[in-house]
């Protein structure tokens, strides 16, 4: 209890200095005060401004695709056998005629051989025959055609030159060649491997692309042959590479879409398969172009604001077309604005504006 009073009498101790020292200074301070009070300084709202002017208008239509390589082929073995020399790699870049790899071949040696012995025998029994008939030349063009036929048939001619053919063929498919240059995918033999039916790689020419995608029946009146392709890989959206549509489907599927075709340029930064955004670009002429930063929303309506002696003009708008950094408007005659070639647009700074706001141009340009 005597702590609280002692408490108590300090408090007030404290009080009394502190009423005694305020009353000491008679307002002597208070024009030191009015100093470190902050003035009030109105607020400038700065912003950007464009001149209005007819132009292209970049319409986009967007959607997703996949690429392929616009040249490929399955490769592997036309002979049966074991692998004995592989030459490639995954991404090894070939020319046509390069080989990928190659069977042990005596076996199919060896039949060429036997093969090249009975078609000289039934050559020996061709003539011999055409000998017989008394036909003593081996020019065989001035023989009737029946005669020939059936010498070639009695001499087993005919049947010497398929197995001959047969048997070069089966060493040929010892060696996979390439058909067109590109470069070698999906390899999937080993040194000693017996060969199977599934492909011993994928041959493919990614210097050009393929890029199928998808469009609405209702935007099909949009799309063209020729028209520009831009395509963005998901995996890399700093990469854009060009290109043009090359074919549009002329029927809807179930889904009530279209299948459209382009061929992209590869600039080294794509490969066959990558998923990837499609823009499709289409120039409308004489529209009335701003940066999708100038149209701002205000009471559910699309807004931009003209500057007009130094104040913010609101000006309502409908919007006809946008991309992905740009708009077509025209002044929305139906709430009496106005819009022309010539004025002033806000493009940036407009967020807390409002109609009749005064505004100051960046940099006073």
């Amino acid at each position: 209890m005597k702590l609280k009073h002692l408490t108590l009498a300090t408090c007030v101790s404290a009080l009394s200095l502190c009423m005694i020292s305020c009353g000491n200074n008679d307002g002597k301070d208070s024009g030191s005060g009015s100093a470190a009070r902050l003035e009030y300084a109105p607020q400038q709202n700065v912003v950007d401004v464009m001149k209005l002017e007819r132009t292209a208008f970049h319409n986009q239509l967007i959607s997703n695709g996949k690429l392929s390589a616009a040249s490929r082929s399955s490769l592997n073995f036309s002979s049966s056998g074991t692998i004995s020399d592989i030459r490639v790699e995954d991404g090894s870049l070939v020319n046509k005629g390069d080989t990928v790899a190659v069977l042990f071949m005596e076996n199919q040696q060896l039949a060429l051989n036997s093969a090249v012995i009975s078609l000289k025998k039934a050559e020996l029994d061709l003539y011999d025959f055409l000998a017989r008939q008394g036909y003593l030349t081996k020019d065989t063009a001035s023989v009737p055609d029946d005669i020939l036929a059936m010498a070639k048939m009695r001499s087993g001619y005919d049947d010497a030159v398929n197995n001959y053919r047969k048997a070069e063929n089966d060493l040929k498919g010892c060696v996979i060649t390439v058909p067109f240059g590109g470069r070698i995918a999906d390899l999937d033999i080993r040194q000693y491997d017996r060969t199977t039916s599934e492909p011993a790689c994928t041959l493919i020419n990614d210097s050009e692309l393929d890029v199928k995608f998808s469009i609405l029946e209702s935007e099909y009146p949009f799309i063209e042959k020729g028209l520009t392709v831009k395509v963005i890989p998901y995996a890399d959206r700093s990469i854009t590479a060009t290109g043009t549509v090359r074919t549009v489907n002329p029927a809807v599927d179930k889904n009530g879409q279209i299948t459209v075709t382009a061929s992209i340029r590869n600039n080294g930064k794509l490969i066959d398969g990558m998923n990837v955004k499609v823009i499709v670009e289409k120039d409308v002429p004489g529209q009335l172009v701003v940066p999708r930063s100038a149209v701002v929303i205000r009471d559910n309506q699309e807004v931009l604001f003209r500057y007009s002696g130094g104040k913010a003009v609101w000006t309502y708008v409908n919007v006809l077309m946008s991309n992905s950094d740009s708009h077509s408007v025209t002044a929305n005659k139906e709430r009496g604005a106005e819009l022309s070639e010539g004025d002033m647009i806000i493009t940036s700074g407009n967020l807390n504006i409002a109609d009749g706001t005064e505004v100051t141009i960046k940099d006073g340009k």
